[in-house]
């Protein structure tokens, strides 16, 4: 192989190593180029992370819907901590929604004890606890009922490939503004942090010590995402694509194939540079000893109505 081929084999495993990357959250989906020139590793770890079984498209969308004609779409997040013999519970619940005609991206955090119906169950308890109950199917579901909007697809992480992911990128680096802390044996002050794996996994679950509680550490998540998207961008070394496809292959899913994946990746892109933040806000209140976080209808009915405007439904 010549100079010039060697060079241009090497900018082609960059640009799908950024695309092995999109992979794991939603933002990683939208944004560096490069599904031009993916090669078989990648669209091989794509096939491994397929699982179409979890989710067969919402009742909520009214007609076909065609990420290639760029059709504003809805992308569900679903960090759990699932370990062998638990199925666990989603940790975190993000829905992205996503308009290329406005070219902008909104993130909405869900709080994991919000209270509202299981869809499947019969019952109200906190939304994480879909997840433990009835998997990605009934997760889903109640998020489609609470947001009253279609979930068109999710992604599945499992929060403890954070470490190998991190680790895999050599570290990320987030920025602490809000508050000081120590949590599993890791102290985190202000300002600039340059995180390990097991350092970036203990700065996203801490809560209980977080005045804002579930709002403070849903911040951080969304940092740790980002970083990830920022420091997977800048990548220059092929030697980390091995163990970075290793890491998401095992502990991604989604329902998105291979070519939907492309067809977003070249006519969403423009979305990441334009990305708001929202957070449901409510109040917290004990029932039967148990403490959930109980959503006003007001801002339920606000949520929906700013969710609906950004999905044109």
């Amino acid at each position: 192989m010549d100079r010039r081929s060697a060079k241009k084999q090497r900018r082609k495993k960059r640009r799908g190593l950024k695309i092995t990357l999109l992979i794991l959250g939603v933002l990683l989906l939208i944004g560096a180029g490069g599904f031009y020139y993916i090669y078989g590793s990648v669209k091989n770890t794509a096939n491994k992370m397929h699982d179409d079984a979890a989710w067969d498209g919402s009742s909520k969308r009214k007609g076909d819907l065609t990420p290639s004609k760029g059709d504003p779409v809805s992308i569900l997040i679903l960090g759990v901590d699932e370990r062998q013999g638990d199925r666990g519970r989603s940790d975190t619940l993000i829905l992205v929604t996503v308009n290329p005609n406005t070219n902008k991206m909104v993130m909405t955090s869900i709080p994991r004890d919000t209270r509202t119906e299981i869809i499947g169950k019969g019952r109200e308890d906190k939304i994480n606890h879909a997840y433990a109950f009835g998997g990605t199917k009934m997760a889903i579901k109640t998020v489609e009922n609470f947001l009253d909007v279609p979930v068109d697809y999710f992604v599945k992480v499992n929060m403890e490939s954070f470490k190998g992911i991190v680790d895999a990128l050599g570290g990320v680096t987030v920025n602490n503004e809000r508050l000081a802390f120590n949590y599993d044996g890791y102290s985190f002050p202000k300002g600039e942090l340059k995180l390990s794996g097991k350092e970036a996994l203990a700065y996203t679950r801490m809560r209980k010590e977080d005045p804002e509680g579930d709002f403070g550490r849903n911040e951080r998540q969304r940092q740790v995402i980002s970083a990830i998207v920022n420091e997977g961008a800048q990548i220059s070394s092929v030697t980390k694509m091995g163990d970075i496809l290793n890491v998401v292959g095992s502990n991604v899913k989604t329902n998105m194939t291979f070519d939907e994946m492309k067809d977003i990746q070249s006519n969403y892109k423009g979305a990441r540079s334009n990305v708001e933040n929202i957070e449901i806000k409510g109040q917290g209140q004990r029932i039967g000893g148990i403490y959930y976080l109980i959503v006003p209808e007001d801002e339920k009915t606000k949520i929906q109505t700013t969710l609906k405007k950004e999905l044109e439904i």
